[in-house]
């Protein structure tokens, strides 16, 4: 979790009552792809977790059915004291203990295979906002034999362990398309599960009309979206054909397979504002055999967070900033004016350094560099008291290697997302 800076008073409230926490169930998106809700009972310490949209496999060594669906229950522990520098970080923080449930198909889902106690999943509730991470998983897929010997292992996905899943939910969202019009900068992370877990990371101008349509001056278009938005009838928005921003997995014989995948965009409700967050859902049909000449392979999948194009005046989104990373950790930022650092919560030491640039040639769109050598590029913005970070470099160290492939896995982009928990 993102800390705020040490100098936060002791007695400022970060989260609501422990008596009210329960009275709110979080819905949101989450870096590989899912759409979340999320209900916490700090009272019973318990909590109820559904995906409601997910490409991520429910059983290791497969990739379909996804975890779509699927509802677990569990219990919640405070992290451990020195976790986080203060007692009321720790009080409003929640580690999601091994849960279990039943999926659609009747199977039994258990995360205890995935639950690393060095990193385990956690959420840290503010008000209005949830943010950290949701359990993780394995994932592998050998792939698909069509000719022995010659066309076998193909869309094969290596073996990777994820310890959580980066999460940003909202305890108020809308479905009412007139909360969206209007031009945003998008920030944008996916990966490609069957492409060695290729990862890339872009920023996006987006304008969206009252239909949920959205066009973009850029020649490539509009990069979180396929066709026009419509209601799910659970709460958050769907749009077929979702753009890619990777190269597609080609099969055998018939090439590249199409977007078959979609996009869904919960519009969460914060301090007066309306934030897009949008996820990308892969979408893969093993086909029929033996040629599977009618799969379907685009498993792109990852996470946008949107913020209006409009000007952001130095020193107004000032503060420290609550959430979790595309590094697997949960860290804190701290801005104040032009200058950003990364900090480590449980040390409370400084890790990497950045500037921001205020002049905005795009509105809303602050150019970013981290200090030190080499020093990288990229961007933040800001909306309703949450900000994002898109870095084309490595930041605080790099991955965590318990949620890497040993030697293979890329720092670069670096993607964080936090709510604002102090001024």
């Amino acid at each position: 979790m993102q800390g705020p800076p040490s100098s936060t008073p002791a007695n400022t409230a970060l989260c609501p009552a422990n008596a009210d926490i329960g009275s709110s169930t979080y819905l949101g998106g989450a870096g590989g792809g899912e759409i979340v809700s999320l209900n916490i009972n700090a009272t019973a310490m318990t909590y109820t977790l559904k995906w409601l949209e997910s490409p991520v496999p429910l059983t290791t060594g497969t990739v379909t059915p996804s975890r779509a669906g699927t509802t677990i229950t569990g219990q919640v522990t405070h992290p451990p004291a020195g976790t986080l520098p203060t007692a009321e970080q720790t009080r409003c923080a929640f580690v999601l203990l091994p849960g279990s449930g039943t999926s659609p198909s009747g199977a039994t889902y258990s995360s205890a295979a995935d639950f690393n106690q060095a990193n385990p999943p956690m959420i840290l509730i503010g008000f209005g906002v949830a943010g950290g991470g949701i359990p993780g998983a394995t994932i592998q897929f050998s792939g698909l034999t069509i000719i022995p010997g010659l066309l076998q292992n193909v869309g094969q996905v290596p073996q990777r362990h994820f310890d959580f899943y980066p999460f940003l939910g909202f305890a108020n969202t809308t479905t009412d398309l007139s909360k969206l019009p209007g031009t945003y900068n998008a920030l944008i992370y996916h990966s490609v599960p069957s492409a060695s877990y290729a990862t890339q990371g872009i920023n996006s101008s987006e304008t969206f009309d009252a239909n949920g349509a959205c066009t973009s001056t850029s020649a490539s278009g509009c990069m979180t979206t396929g066709k026009p938005w419509t209601a799910s009838g659970n709460g958050y928005f769907n749009s077929a054909q979702a753009a890619q921003i990777l190269p597609q997995t080609k099969l055998p014989i018939v090439g590249a397979t199409g977007q078959s995948a979609s996009a869904h965009m919960v519009l969460g409700q914060l301090n007066g504002a309306t934030v897009p967050v949008i996820v990308r859902t892969g979408d893969v049909n093993l086909g029929t055999p033996p040629l599977h000449l009618d799969a379907k392979v685009d498993d792109e999948s990852g996470i946008a967070v949107l913020g209006l194009a409009k000007a952001i005046a130095s020193g107004s989104i000032d503060g420290g900033y609550a959430g979790a990373d595309s590094n697997f950790k949960y860290t804190a930022t701290v801005i104040k004016a032009a200058a950003g650092t990364f900090v480590n919560p449980s040390t409370q030491q400084a890790e990497t350094g950045f500037s921001l640039d205020y002049g905005q040639s795009t509105p809303g769109l602050l150019s970013a560099s981290t200090s030190g050598s080499p020093a990288s590029s990229g961007y933040v913005i800001a909306n309703g008291g949450l900000y994002a970070a898109l870095i084309q470099g490595t930041v605080n160290g790099g991955i965590t290697q318990s949620s890497a492939i040993a030697g293979q896995t890329p720092s670069a982009p670096y993607f964080g997302v936090g709510a604002q928990v102090s001024k």
